[in-house]
Parts: C-alpha cells; sequence; structure tokens
C-alpha cells in the first residue's frame, strides 16, 4: 500500500490482478487488485468477528475512515445487528465525510471526538498506517473483539504491545504476521511469540483451537491478507463477469 497516495486523490492499494486458467497457464482476466483486496480484507474481517466477537455486539468503532473501513463495516453488517457506529479519521472533516457517506447503511454513524472514544465500541476496526500505536492498552474495555487491519509491513503498529499481551490474538497467517502484521513490532522486540497466539483463524474456524473463551475476552484478529482469498475473490468476480457478459475482450497475441 500507498499511504501518501489518498493526499493525491490515488488509491492508497493499486496493483492488477491477473487471474489466469489452471489448466493452461492462459489469462483469464485482468482485474484492479485494489478493488479485490478491499473486498476479501472486509470479508476476512467480517467472518473473524463473526468467529471471535460477542454475539450481542452492538456498536461498531472505526480508526481511519477509508474505503477499507466500509468494506470491513459492510461485512460486519451480514453478521450483527448494528444500532451505532462511532468513526474517528485524520481530521474531523474526513470523520464527519464518512458518516455523510454512509447514513444510508443502517445504524445511527457519529464522529468520535477522540480514538478512545470510539474505542468505547463492541467491535474495533483500526485501519491505519502508523508506525506507532494510536489504540493505547486502557483505551480498550473487556468484552471487546478489534480486527486490526491497518498493519501490512514491518514497523507499522496500531495497538499498545500491553494490549497484545493481555488480549487473545488470532492470525490469519502466523509467517506473515510475525513479519508485517500487527505483532510485528512486538515479535521484533522479543515481547511476543508464536505460543502467545491464541492460533490462526482457520484452526479457530476449524475447531483445532479456541478463540473466544468469556464475554470479558479481548480478541483481537491481526489481518494481513493471504494471496488466495484475493484469487478466490478474483475467480468469483470473472464467473460472474462473464455470466451477466461484463467487461471487455481483449485479444493478447505471443
Amino acid at each position: 500500500s500507498t499511504p501518501s497516495n489518498p493526499d493525491k486523490g490515488l488509491p492508497a492499494v493499486a496493483g492488477i490482478m491477473e487471474l489466469a486458467d489452471v489448466k493452461t497457464g492462459l489469462p483469464l482476466a485482468l482485474m484492479a487488485a485494489g478493488n479485490l483486496t478491499a473486498i476479501r480484507t472486509g470479508a476476512a474481517g467480517g467472518l473473524a468477528a463473526k468467529t471471535l466477537a460477542r454475539p450481542d455486539s452492538k456498536t461498531v468503532g472505526l480508526i481511519g475512515c477509508g474505503r477499507q473501513a466500509r468494506t470491513q463495516l459492510e461485512a460486519l453488517l451480514i453478521h450483527f445487528k448494528i444500532e451505532r457506529v462511532l468513526a474517528w479519521g485524520k481530521t474531523v472533516e474526513e470523520s464527519k465525510a464518512f458518516c455523510d457517506a454512509c447514513a444510508s447503511m443502517g445504524p445511527k454513524f457519529q464522529s468520535a471526538a477522540s480514538v478512545q472514544e470510539a474505542c468505547q465500541a463492541d467491535i474495533l476496526v483500526t485501519t491505519t498506517p502508523v508506525r506507532s500505536p494510536v489504540v493505547k492498552d486502557g483505551y480498550v474495555k473487556p468484552g471487546t473483539h478489534i480486527n486490526a487491519i491497518g498493519a501490512d509491513a514491518a514497523g507499522k503498529q496500531e495497538l499498545d504491545i500491553a494490549l497484545l499481551r493481555r488480549s487473545r490474538v488470532v492470525v490469519d497467517d502466523w509467517g506473515q504476521a510475525s513479519h508485517a502484521g500487527e505483532i510485528n513490532v512486538a515479535v521484533s522486540k522479543d515481547n511476543y511469540r508464536r505460543e502467545d497466539i491464541a492460533g490462526q483463524l482457520g484452526e479457530i474456524l476449524t475447531g483445532k483451537k479456541k478463540g473466544r473463551t468469556s464475554p470479558q475476552d479481548i480478541t483481537i484478529f491481526d489481518s494481513t491478507g493471504l494471496a488466495i482469498q484475493d484469487v478466490a475473490v478474483a475467480r468469483i468476480v470473472y464467473d460472474k463477469a462473464v455470466k451477466l457478459n461484463k467487461g471487455q475482450v481483449l485479444q493478447l497475441n505471443g
């Protein structure tokens, strides 16, 4: 991702996805990867929250008000009866603009005056590219679930290490998370090890390990994003495009 792009009116995540035929190796489609990434990351966050958050969760706090915040919220609304959303962005104007743009989604939207205010939600979603924690340990109440989305490179960190230490952390993939996910800084400082995580999301979903063990647990999903998710979403989009006769046909020679 390129965090400075939005300031230039450009998407933070950009790229091209080439979907190939597994039998011939020939390209089937070229797609804007940024859209696919936003969709699959939102879907993964929704699945993680469905698995880890308290079923009676009714409020969402958003730290960051970009495209990923919206797709995360869209996924959460599928699984939870959300009544109120607290949004905190880089500026008050950004927060209010996000609330206005999402007003038709159903819940009551409110621009949060501070990160701490936004953290007083049942489900917290962080989507910022920061390298110094914005969510302090004392901001988060027992029973909260957090989707930590923003850290996608070494050195990035949205949550206090002390918060990680008192939470049940679930990663999408240990190898990626330990090098580029929310836990990467803690791991690099030897403050966090593999035995400290509750498990990988796949292990929780298949019952091999436990996610939330009590209503008072703080649970965290450390999302780095898996390539297989992009491929799966790309295939769904391709199949629908073919069925609906959408897109343009390109002749590629050579």
